[in-house]
């Protein structure tokens, strides 16, 4: 008995010892799943760009006017569908046509593998009223720095892409591996919509987006579903498709909200396409369940996995596409 019990304990501390490296593993090879989906992705773009003559928009929004529904113009994701082999899913929409307008089509609720990173415990349909509505999305894509759109001019945020843009590489003038296309984000993310105007000064502190958030439309609470940023990876708003560089990779921005609860926010000050007169800014952070860091692909294509602990002014200079950086490693 005395045998059975120590060779009992033996396999107990050796099962111990070889869980940490299963699960580092399978970290590992999650990780590589996720670099792979991001690749596909810089390709993607760049075969879009071929046909086209440019970088696809953001968001199509037809100047001086403001949507009539709540959802409108379709994603980059969904834009890039012909060129990560859903050809037939891209041929059932229109994108002339609000995405939500098509739930009919089955395509909203579709499941985009290149789109999930395989880490993040969120990879479930968003219900509404109890049916399957819309599929969430874990990378966002490029959309600067703090400003996002400014309907008064058309004018659009810094970063690779925006609003009604056509961006060609000629454009890129920091140059195509000096700028970010996209980035990981967290599905089902917490956030906070269409409040006063924060004005165009970059917030330097986590606390001033408390402060900015406290007169807005809260898309949080206790359930998943409650938690509705980058839950719909057909819709093209920067809190569904995108990222800025305000914070760098993870910060955990919080708000304590009404509820009692804590909240790490992502913040857009005015939905694209709500107003015609007030700008869209945004902080809508990259945020990865990858210990330490968040992968990341650039403009030319390639995949590079970004410290949590990078500079702020060089994940900045990551994020502009003409802002006249040098970026010379440290991230």
């Amino acid at each position: 008995m005395v045998e059975l019990l120590v060779v009992i304990a033996v396999i107990g501390v050796l099962i111990a010892l070889l869980l940490p490296a299963v699960q580092a593993a399978r970290e590992a090879a999650r990780r590589s799943s996720c670099r792979n989906n991001l690749k596909q992705i810089g390709l993607a773009l760049h075969n879009y760009l071929s046909p086209n003559g440019s970088f696809p928009p953001s968001f199509c929004l037809r100047p001086g006017t403001v949507l009539s529904g709540n959802n409108g113009s379709w994603s980059i994701h969904g834009r890039l569908l012909p060129y990560l082999e859903q050809a037939s899913a891209y041929d059932r929409v229109r994108l002339d046509i609000a995405w939500d307008a098509q739930l009919a089509s089955g395509i909203p609720q579709l499941r985009i593998p290149t789109y999930v990173c395989p880490s993040d415990p969120n990879d479930t349909v968003r219900t509404k009223d109890g049916v399957p509505y819309i599929y969430p999305q874990t990378y966002g894509f490029n959309f600067g720095t703090w400003l996002v759109h400014d309907p008064a001019t058309g004018r659009g945020g810094d970063g690779a892409f925006h609003v009604n843009s056509r961006t060609r590489p000629a454009d890129i003038r920091d140059g195509l591996s000096n700028t970010l296309a996209a980035a990981e984000v967290k599905a089902f993310t917490p956030y906070v919509r269409n409040t006063p105007d924060p004005g165009p000064e970059v917030p330097i502190s986590r606390m001033e987006i408390a402060g900015l958030a406290s007169g807005g439309q809260f898309k949080l609470g206790p359930a998943t579903n409650d938690n509705t940023g980058h839950s719909e990876w057909c819709d093209g708003r920067v809190h569904h498709s995108g990222i800025t560089t305000v914070f760098t990779p993870n910060t955990n921005v919080q708000y304590v909200h009404s509820d009692g609860r804590t909240y790490d926010i992502d913040f857009n000050s005015i939905q694209e396409g709500r107003s015609t007169t007030q700008p869209t800014y945004a902080a809508v952070t990259s945020r990865s369940y990858h210990p330490g860091v968040v992968n990341a692909c650039l403009m030319d294509g390639s995949v590079r996995s970004i410290s949590e602990t990078v500079d702020p002014g060089i994940w900045r200079a990551l994020g502009t596409r003409q802002g006249g950086e040098v970026v010379n490693g440290g991230w």
